[in-house]
């Protein structure tokens, strides 16, 4: 039984449960998953005896050389075709992704004749977590060109340079290393916008004795990798930099070390939520701890206290990433990606941790 096999296997097994005879997966990252089919339009149908992969005529070479396991149907994207594929199946309650269908898409569906649709808030993703030993060496991949690119931070900082300039920079050298692409819009905050932390990088022309964050990732076949580091640019830290970055740097190691397969979501973000409440910065750490990371960049679990509750489990590969971000003044995140093992972590990112770079 080869993976795309297995995936199928487990996810049939689900069937009982959620009360359905068939699924219908449109979500882009779950039917590549599923299927191996990597072009952007199509869906698929997964009964318990048949699998269909229907795209539109740009991809039927393609999704032929891809998705093996596949039936393919020739769809020429009209809501007819639609018909015709699940009348060629033959069931009557098929399972939905609720989270991938708008309202339009689920009007169409509803006025097809004896089908009864079951909403399912996530079939596919849960399944995603634990990743395979080709998943986790396509991750790794990606984080050793990121690692690269983080690395040549200190040779690209110069006064004057604009923060969309580094990025682009830094997104050249991904590709010149051999990513696909980026995993998403590099972020380069200097200074105050550093306090933003999903800041997009502008024009603000980089100063000596300024913060500096960088929150790079690549894609490798797809995969995706996540890491961040903050420096301060100047010849001497400032007390405050100091004591915020050593801070959160506690944060992210009370997290490291105590993260593992026995630990949930909530934990886990308290682990690094209590050193820095502590301190008194409990408001300034604005975001959950981290978040999965494969496809896509941030998917199941999510280490949050704004999120349900959900065990960590072995083979999945994680951010931690705490951050302390003052308005006016600047932030401090640190992130490294992570893969859960059964005793506890094994860290993937590798680029030092240096809070200064000298100009």
């Amino acid at each position: 039984m080869d993976i795309i096999e297995r995936r199928l296997h487990n996810l049939r097994t689900q069937f009982n449960a959620w009360d359905v005879e068939a699924l219908l997966i449109t979500g882009p990252t779950n039917r590549r998953w599923l299927s191996g089919f990597t072009g952007s339009s199509g869906k698929l149908i997964i009964t318990n005896d048949r699998a269909i992969l229907a795209t539109d005529s740009r991809y039927w070479q393609q999704a032929a050389t891809e998705a093996v396991n596949f039936e393919l149907f020739q769809d020429r994207r009209r809501h007819e075709d639609t018909i015709s594929l699940l009348q060629s199946v033959d069931v009557r309650k098929i399972g939905i992704e609720a989270n991938h269908v708008t309202i339009a898409d689920h009007a169409k569906l509803n006025s097809i004749a004896d089908i009864i649709w079951v909403p399912l808030q996530k079939p596919i993703e849960p399944l995603r977590q634990i990743k395979t030993a080709g998943e986790i060496e396509k991750i790794r991949a990606a984080a050793l060109i990121t690692d690269q690119a983080m690395d040549m931070v200190p040779q690209f900082l110069q006064p004057g340079i604009t923060e969309r300039a580094l990025a682009w920079q830094l997104e050249k050298t991904m590709r010149e290393q051999g990513a696909n692409a980026t995993a998403f819009p590099i972020i380069v905050a200097f200074g105050p916008n550093s306090a933003l932390p999903h800041y997009q990088p502008g024009e603000h022309e980089l100063k000596k004795e300024e913060i500096v964050l960088v929150d790079i990732g690549a894609e490798v076949d797809g995969y995706k990798s996540d890491m961040t580091r903050t420096f301060f640019f100047g010849s001497k830290i400032p007390d405050q930099f100091s004591s915020i970055y050593n801070l959160v740097h506690a944060a992210l190691k009370a997290a490291a070390d105590n993260i593992g397969p026995d630990i949930n979501t909530q934990q886990a973000h308290n682990f690094a939520l209590e050193p820095i409440s502590n301190a008194g910065y409990r408001k300034n750490f604005q975001h959950g701890l981290g978040h999965g990371v494969g496809l896509d960049i941030h998917e199941e679990p999510f280490l949050s206290a704004y999120r349900p509750v959900t065990d960590i489990i072995a083979g999945t590969i994680i951010t931690i990433e705490p951050g302390i971000y003052l308005p006016g003044w600047g932030g401090v995140r640190i992130e490294d990606l992570v893969l859960v093992t059964e005793t506890g972590i094994e860290t993937i990112s590798q680029s030092p941790k240096v809070p200064q770079i000298c100009p």
